[in-house]
C-alpha cells in the first residue's frame, strides 16, 4: 500500500515490484497475489492495463488506518472499553484533535 500511495497514479504488479526495498526480495507472484487481496477487499481497484491490471487505493493512509480501527474496535465485543483505554494513553495534542472532533460532529451545520 506505501508504494500504492506515493505514486501519482495507478501501478501495475510489475511497476509496484520495481519499487519495493530490495531487501524485501518478492516475488512477482506474491506481489501479485497481496494486490489481488487487497482488491478483493475494497482497499484497491483495478483496471485492465495491457495483459495485466493495473493498480490504485481506493482508501488514503488515513482512511485504511480508520477503517482497520473501525475493524477492532467491532470484533473487540467491548468498543467502549477499548475507547477508554485508548483515551488513557492519548497524548495532549491527540486529546485535543479527538475533542474538535467531536464538537464538530456534534454542533449542527
Amino acid at each position: 500500500m506505501d508504494v500504492l500511495w506515493s505514486s501519482d497514479g495507478s501501478q501495475t504488479v510489475r511497476e509496484v515490484l520495481a519499487e519495493m526495498p530490495p531487501q524485501r526480495n518478492l516475488a512477482y507472484t506474491t506481489v501479485m497475489t497481496v494486490l489481488s487481496n487487497l482488491h478483493r477487499k475494497g482497499m484497491v481497484a483495478r483496471e485492465p492495463a495491457g495483459r495485466a491490471y493495473s493498480y490504485r487505493p481506493t482508501l488514503t493512509r488515513e482512511g485504511a488506518a480508520a477503517a482497520s480501527l473501525r475493524e477492532i474496535l467491532d470484533a473487540s465485543g467491548n468498543p467502549q472499553s477499548v475507547l477508554l483505554h485508548f483515551a488513557e494513553t492519548a497524548s495532549e495534542e491527540e486529546s485535543t484533535v479527538l475533542r474538535d472532533a467531536l464538537d464538530r460532529r456534534a454542533s449542527p451545520s
